[in-house]
């Protein structure tokens, strides 16, 4: 039987294996998805020499960016991005990376414009962070990547005050800030300057509705989870896994 799964940390919150399970009954296929818990990335060649009839895995937190060196190839996309979040088993046992988030991602954004100035902020840095910042740059937009410290690419939370926050229209949640089950964080922006023109878009998705949507929405902003993401991104490495 074909096994497919999900890597990282903390993955009690991920819908994957839901979707794919789901899947799996409705198409009649005989085929498994497991959550694989890895403290550490040194577990990983232990994993796929012990598991029997891998096919495929996906790839979340905190692993996109550390996952690269265990891979023998790696797509044209994933390489600009940096960030891989799903792998094929080849039949030359090869390992290669791609990554479905850019496209997950500009699929679920597109439903959402036209947005009045292509302008953003990104919050956070990592993996799914490096995929958003592909899928802009390709749209043309304007964006500042904001961290907790300010470096030559990004600027600091301090520096967001009101003419910041109403510069930038679209805002990406790309940090696990309000995953269940801590659901009451959320990025520390000055929500106070929202309004009506802005969309803020969160990877999360659960819960479906974040800290961060909540805050947004009542000061008129439109708001998004990551779940239409996830849907597009995942068909997207399933077509992978079965090319």
């Amino acid at each position: 039987m074909a096994k497919y799964g999900l890597i990282g940390k903390d993955l009690s919150h991920s819908f994957s294996r839901t979707f794919f399970t789901n899947k799996f009954e409705k198409e009649k296929r005989k085929a498994t998805y497991h959550n694989f818990e890895l403290e550490s990335l040194e577990q990983f060649s232990d994993l796929i020499k012990k598991t029997e009839g891998l096919k495929g895995l996906n790839v979340t937190i905190p692993y996109k960016e550390k996952i690269i060196p265990y891979l023998d190839k790696m797509d044209k996309e994933a390489q600009k991005i940096g960030a891989v979040n799903t792998i094929k088993f080849c039949k030359d046992g090869k390992l290669t990376g791609y990554n479905t988030d850019h496209y997950g991602f500009a699929k679920a954004l597109a439903d959402f414009f036209p947005i009045k100035e292509k302008t953003a902020l990104i919050l956070g840095s990592g993996g799914a962070s490096k995929a958003v910042q592909y899928v802009l740059d390709t749209m043309d937009f304007e964006y500042e990547i904001v961290s907790r410290k300010s470096s030559m690419d990004s600027i600091s939370y301090q520096a967001l005050d009101k003419e910041m926050i109403e510069e930038h229209l679209l805002i990406v949640n790309c940090t696990p800030l309000g995953t269940s089950p801590n659901i009451k964080e959320c990025p520390r922006i000055p929500y106070q300057y929202l309004g009506k023109d802005h969309l803020l878009f969160d990877l999360i998705y659960n819960p479906r509705e974040t800290e961060f949507m909540k805050l947004g929405f009542i000061r008129g902003a439109r708001v998004s989870n990551g779940l239409k993401m996830l849907e597009y991104q995942a068909k997207k490495a399933w077509a992978i896994w079965n090319l």
